[in-house]
C-alpha cells in the first residue's frame, strides 16, 4: 500500500509517517463511504476533534443560537478564529459573532474535495497567527485524479440522499486532456436539504418547542481548473471556486403574545481565483519555487422579519459581514545530499496577505437608541507579512525539523462615520518550532515537537462597538473598543509513538500546551446590576488570564486476517482533552468530553460492511466552568445550573457494494438503536432544567445512501 502524502505538515508533500506532529487524513475513500456532505460530518470519527452546531433558536434581536450553521472546527479544546481553515492552502473567511448576529465557518462544498488534513497543535510556524489551536486544509480534485490510464476524457457523477436532514445532493466532474501540455476540468454540484432532526417531540410555537424549526437549505459549488505544463519543469494550475448557502427559517420558537411571525434567511457566498505555479530551477540555492497568487471575495447575509401586535407591529434586521482578501506567497526549497543516509532539505518563503473586512447593519426600526444604516466596527484593513524557513536534517535513523516565522500584522480602522475613536493596531511576532521522528525499526518511530503560537485579534474584537442607553430591555450597557487588545500566545509539547506491525497499526499521542492572553469576547468589564444611563455596563473584549490545555489520544487498525472471502479488521480511535484557567483553577468550557470509536469492518473484493461504536463520555459537573447560568426564558433570567450531557453509545451501519469498476453503491444506516443523546459543545448555555433540552439532541434514527459512477 502507497503512503499517505500530505501538504499541510510540512508546506511539501511529505508522507504521514515523516512529519513528527498529529495529523488526520479524510481521504477519498472516507469521504465517498462515509457519505461525509459537511464539515460536522468530517470530525465525528476525529480525536479530539468536533463542530458545533446548535438547532436554529434564535430571535430578531436577542439570541444568535443556531445562526451559524456548522460553527467551525474544535481542535483539542480551542475553537473559533483559532483554527485556521484553508481551501488549497488558501485561507477561508473567519467566523464573526456580534449582539444576535453570527457567521459560522461552512463556506466549503465537499462535493469538490478529495482530502481533508487535520494538522492539530499550532500551525503559526508555517501559516500565521490563525492557526494557535491548528489548521484544517481541503484539498480539491485535479484533472489527473479523472484521468488516469491513458484516458484523455474522464469525470465522475453521484446522487445521494442524507435521512438527518432530508438531503439530497448531486455533483457532476468533467475532465479533459488536450495534449501534453493542457488540461482541463469543470466539476458542479447541487443540494437541497430540510433542518437537521432531533429527538424532541413538542411541537407548536413558543420557546418550549422542542422539535426543530422548518428550515429550508440550498447550495450550489463550482470548480474549473486549467493545469498548464508549457515544459517538463513548470506547472500552472489556475482555479476558480464558487460556493453558495442560503438557509430559510421559520423561526416558530420566536412567537410569543407579541410576537405574531418570525422568519430569517442566512445566505453566505463565497468566490476564488488562484494562480499557483511550481517551477523546477536546479540552481545552486533551490531547487523548486512555488509562487501562489489568489484574490478571495466572500460575504455573508443574514436577514431576520418580525410581526409583532404591539408597536412597531414590523421589525427588520439586515446584516452583512464580507472579507475580501488578496493572499501571495513565494516558496523555494534546496535539498542538500551529504552522504550515507543523511540529507538535508531546506524550505524558505514569504507570506503577504491582505484584507478588507466589512459590516453593515440596515432594517426597520434599530436597537434602541440607535439609527439604520449602523456597523458594529468599522470598515477595517488588516494586513500580514511574514518570512519563515524549515529545515528538514535526515541523519540516519533521526529527522530534527527546525523551523521559524516572523510575522508582522496590522489592522487598520476608517473612522468615517463610526460613532467612537476606532483603534488601529500594529504588531509582529517570531514563532520556532522543532521537531524530532527517531525510527527506531522499520515497524516503530517515536516522535516529539515543540511549537510556539501567537494568533492576532481581528477587527470586531478591537473595534466592537453598541451601546443602549434608553433602557432597552431593563438594561443600560454599552461595548467598546479595546486599543490595548494583545495577541494570544501559546507554547505546546507533543510526544507520540507510531507502530506499524503485521496486523495492527497505530498513532498515538499525548500533548500539552500553555496559553497565554486569550481573548474573551464580551467580557464586563466595569457596572453593576442592570446599569444606569449615566454608569452603563461596560463590555469589552479583554485578554485573560493564562490557560492549560492537556491530553492524549489513540487512533489505528487491527487486522485480524482472512475470514471467508474477506478481510476482517477493527478500526479505532480515542481522544481525552483537559483545560483550565489558571488564575481561576476552573475548567475550560470548549474541552469537550471524552470520544471513543470503535470498529467492525469486513471487506471483499466487490463489497464491504462496517459496524462502528461511538462512545460519549459524560460531561462531568466538576469540569464546567459555568456551573451556574441564566436560564432564559422567561423574560427575568433565574440562576439555575448548566445541563451537563449524559454519556451515549451510538451505533453506525454502513457499507458499499461496488457493482462494477465504475459504479458504486454506499449505504448507511446511522444510530441504529435510535439513541437520544447530546453533544456537549452544542448545548453549552443550556439549564438542566430546561423545557426545551431536547431541542439541542442529536438526530435519531436516520438512513443514507449514494450511487457514484466513474467514466
Amino acid at each position: 500500500m502507497l503512503k499517505e502524502v500530505v501538504v499541510s505538515g510540512s508546506r511539501n508533500e511529505q508522507s504521514v509517517e515523516d512529519i513528527p506532529q498529529t495529523i488526520d487524513v479524510i481521504n477519498a475513500t472516507d469521504i465517498e463511504q462515509g457519505q461525509i456532505r459537511d464539515i460536522r460530518d468530517a470530525a465525528k470519527n476525529i480525536p479530539n476533534v468536533s463542530v458545533r452546531r446548535a438547532p436554529a433558536r434564535f430571535g430578531l434581536a436577542q439570541g444568535d443560537t443556531g445562526r451559524e450553521g456548522n460553527a467551525g472546527f474544535n481542535i483539542r479544546g480551542l475553537d473559533g478564529n483559532r483554527v485556521l481553515m484553508m481551501v488549497d492552502g488558501i485561507r477561508i473567511p473567519r467566523s464573526y459573532a456580534f449582539t444576535p448576529n453570527s457567521f459560522g465557518r461552512d463556506s466549503v462544498s465537499i462535493d469538490l474535495v478529495k482530502r481533508i488534513e487535520i494538522v492539530k497543535g499550532p500551525a503559526s510556524a508555517l501559516y500565521g497567527s490563525d492557526g494557535i489551536a491548528g489548521l484544517v486544509n481541503f484539498i480539491t480534485n485535479e484533472p489527473d485524479d479523472y484521468l488516469k490510464d491513458g484516458k484523455t476524457l474522464g469525470g465522475r457523477a453521484s446522487i445521494g440522499y442524507s435521512g438527518d436532514n432530508s438531503e439530497t445532493a448531486v455533483s457532476g466532474t468533467v475532465a479533459g486532456r488536450v495534449n501534453e501540455m493542457l488540461a482541463w476540468q469543470l466539476s458542479v454540484a447541487t443540494s437541497q436539504g430540510k433542518e437537521l432532526d432531533n429527538k424532541g417531540e413538542n411541537g407548536g410555537t413558543g420557546f418550549t418547542r422542542t422539535e426543530p424549526n422548518p428550515q429550508t437549505d440550498k447550495a450550489n459549488s463550482l470548480l474549473a481548473k486549467v493545469v498548464l505544463n508549457p515544459t517538463s519543469a513548470q506547472k500552472h494550475v489556475i482555479t476558480f471556486e464558487h460556493v453558495d448557502k442560503k438557509s430559510d427559517y421559520n423561526l416558530l420558537t420566536a412567537r410569543s403574545a407579541t410576537v405574531l411571525d418570525s422568519y430569517s434567511s442566512g445566505k453566505m457566498d463565497r468566490d476564488r481565483l488562484t494562480w499557483d505555479a511550481k517551477y523546477k530551477v536546479d540552481t545552486v540555492l533551490t531547487d523548486n519555487v512555488q509562487t501562489v497568487l489568489s484574490f478571495q471575495n466572500a460575504k455573508s447575509n443574514d436577514f431576520t422579519y418580525e410581526r409583532r401586535t404591539a408597536l412597531p407591529q414590523v421589525r427588520t434586521r439586515d446584516t452583512t459581514y464580507s472579507e475580501r482578501t488578496l493572499q501571495a506567497s513565494i516558496q523555494a526549497d534546496k535539498t542538500i545530499r551529504m552522504g550515507g543516509n543523511s540529507a538535508q532539505k531546506i524550505t524558505y518563503g514569504l507570506d503577504h496577505t491582505s484584507a478588507k473586512i466589512e459590516n453593515l447593519q440596515t432594517g426597520l426600526v434599530p436597537p434602541a437608541g440607535e439609527t439604520f444604516p449602523l456597523k458594529r466596527f468599522p470598515d477595517t484593513k488588516e494586513t500580514a507579512t511574514a518570512l519563515y524557513v524549515q529545515d528538514e536534517f535526515i541523519l540516519g535513523d533521526w529527522s530534527v525539523t527546525p523551523g521559524v516565522r516572523a510575522d508582522s500584522f496590522k489592522i487598520d480602522a476608517a473612522q468615517a462615520g463610526f460613532p467612537v475613536p476606532a483603534v488601529s493596531l500594529s504588531g509582529s511576532a517570531v514563532s520556532p518550532k522543532v521537531g524530532v521522528i527517531y525510527r527506531a525499526t522499520p515497524q516503530w518511530s517515536v516522535f516529539g515537537n515543540y511549537a510556539s503560537g501567537f494568533r492576532a485579534p481581528n477587527a470586531g474584537q478591537v473595534n466592537g462597538f453598541f451601546e443602549n442607553l434608553t433602557g432597552g430591555a431593563g438594561r443600560f450597557y454599552r461595548t467598546v473598543p479595546n486599543p490595548n487588545l494583545k495577541p494570544e500566545k501559546s507554547q505546546n509539547f507533543e510526544f507520540g509513538i507510531r507502530g506499524r506491525l503485521d496486523q495492527l497499526s497505530f498513532d498515538t499521542a499525548v500533548f500539552y500546551g500553555r496559553f497565554k492572553d486569550l481573548i474573551q469576547d464580551n467580557a464586563q468589564v466595569a457596572g453593576t446590576g442592570n446599569g444606569t444611563p449615566a454608569a452603563p455596563l461596560i463590555f469589552q473584549s479583554v485578554n485573560i488570564d493564562d490557560a492549560t490545555i492537556s491530553g492524549f489520544e489513540i487512533k489505528g487498525d487491527m487486522k485480524w486476517g482472512k475470514v471467508g472471502d474477506g478481510q476482517l479488521s477493527t478500526p479505532f480511535s480515542y481522544g481525552y482533552t483537559r483545560g483550565k484557567v489558571k488564575n481561576t483553577g476552573k475548567p475550560l468550557d470548549t474541552i469537550d468530553p471524552a470520544k471513543l470509536s470503535v470498529g467492525l469492518k469486513y471487506e471483499t473484493a466487490s463489497w464491504d460492511v462496517r459496524l462502528d461504536a461511538n462512545h460519549h463520555s459524560a460531561k462531568k459537573f466538576e469540569d464546567i466552568s459555568a456551573q451556574t447560568i441564566a436560564a432564559a426564558p422567561p423574560a427575568v433570567p433565574v440562576a439555575t445550573t448548566q445541563f451537563a450531557v449524559p454519556s451515549a453509545t451510538t451505533l453506525d451501519l454502513t457499507g458499499q457494494w461496488r457493482i462494477s469498476k465504475t459504479l458504486r453503491v454506499n449505504v448507511g444506516l446511522i444510530n441504529l438503536t435510535n439513541k437520544k443523546y447530546w453533544n456537549w459543545s452544542d448545548v453549552r448555555g443550556v439549564a438542566a432544567n430546561s423545557a426545551f433540552r431536547d431541542a439541542y439532541s442529536q438526530p435519531g434514527r436516520y438512513f443514507n445512501v449514494s450511487l457514484v459512477a466513474d467514466f
